[in-house]
């Protein structure tokens, strides 16, 4: 795989894993609102803190799939970038 194509792929992959982790963030989000009403963003990070998400009927297969898609953002991110030629260390 040439460095041009695989930029290219980062750049693609990038824009779509984006777009599809926003929706599955708003969407977790709303899904938390409905038993913590008031909970934020931030307390998603920490969300075994609230007893009342382990309650709700969807929010952990929710949760759990916007997990499997940064770790399928991540992972490809390193698949693509083990592909390209090792470059030489900086020299000073």
């Amino acid at each position: 795989m040439t460095e041009e194509v695989a930029h290219e792929m980062m750049e693609l992959s990038h824009q779509l894993f984006e777009r599809m982790i926003s929706q599955q963030q708003a969407k977790v989000l709303r899904l938390a609102r409905e038993a913590v009403p008031n909970i934020g963003p931030e307390d998603l990070r920490n969300a075994h803190d609230f007893p009342e998400l382990k309650e709700h009927p969807t929010f952990e297969y929710e949760d759990g799939l916007l997990a499997g898609l940064i770790s399928a953002q991540i992972a490809l991110r390193a698949e693509v970038k083990g592909r390209l030629p090792a470059r030489p260390p900086p020299t000073f």
